[in-house]
């Protein structure tokens, strides 16, 4: 399992790798104040503790999945369900977080 901490555009060998996992799609988890984010693996939750150990910290930190061949981002993690910051699914609630998790992997992916 590979994850990596992607802080400009991922190479196409580092998205081969995080491809490696679940071959179809990459999880991640977005840190949205310094906009990089982990990816690869099997959970967001493992990428999570990624930016964690970088220093990042988890009020800003939010899972979704990049699918390379759709070129599609998508918003559902285990590790959004936070009642204490008004998000009570695994769904991100809030476009303006939303717009700003899909800015930062399409930089990162694209």
């Amino acid at each position: 399992m590979t994850i990596h901490l992607i802080r400009q555009r991922a190479s196409s060998e580092q998205v081969a790798e995080m491809l490696a996992t679940l071959t179809t799609y990459i999880k991640v988890a977005v840190d949205l104040e310094q906009e990089i984010l982990a990816g690869g693996g099997e959970m967001h939750a493992d990428c999570e503790q990624v930016l964690l150990d970088n220093g990042s910290q988890q009020a800003v930190i939010w899972g979704a999945d990049w699918n390379p061949e759709e070129q599609e981002v998508t918003f559902e993690s285990l590790i959004n369900i936070r009642p204490s910051q008004n998000n009570r699914s695994m769904e991100i609630q809030d476009p303006a977080i939303r717009t700003q998790v899909e800015r930062i992997v399409r930089r990162c992916f694209e």
